[in-house]
């Protein structure tokens, strides 16, 4: 099982409540992190420290586990007249501090801005798969 500071790749499937998938790795290479470095999520994290190389497990993670809850305060407006031309609902803006964030509301005189991670405020199921481990003495 691995510990902190060891390295691990993982293959992994990630779905909503509801079983829509929002990410996996199964069509491309395994995601390679330093178990402990604050690389993937905590609850990911800790989860994959449960597994033994060649072994599977399905965890659902909170949303406090994962990206947190939705914050109201990460929802402003913004002056139309400060805002690129031509912004529709759902386009992506990556903010002057070079955080991104998505357009949700375009009226005649403001853009309002929603700056939460798009996971925020969701519970997050992932099927791992612990593929490697490099042992932190052993690098």
């Amino acid at each position: 099982m691995p510990v902190s500071g060891d390295r691990v790749t993982v293959h992994y499937t990630g779905t909503l409540d509801d079983g829509s998938e929002f990410d996996s790795s199964r069509d491309r290479d395994p995601l390679e992190f330093e178990v402990g470095a604050g690389q993937v999520i905590s609850g990911f994290d800790q989860a994959v420290e449960a597994l033994s190389v060649g072994e599977s497990s399905t965890f659902r993670l909170e949303p406090g586990e994962a990206y947190g809850d939705m914050r109201d305060d990460l929802e402003f407006d913004v002056p139309l007249a400060n805002a690129p031309d031509g912004l529709t609902v759902g386009d992506s803006v990556q903010l002057a501090t070079g955080q991104p964030a998505t357009v949700i509301a375009v009226s005649a005189q403001t853009v309002k801005i929603d700056a939460n991670h798009p996971l925020a405020g969701q519970a997050l199921t992932f099927a791992v798969e612990l593929v490697s481990v490099v042992s932190e003495g052993n690098r």
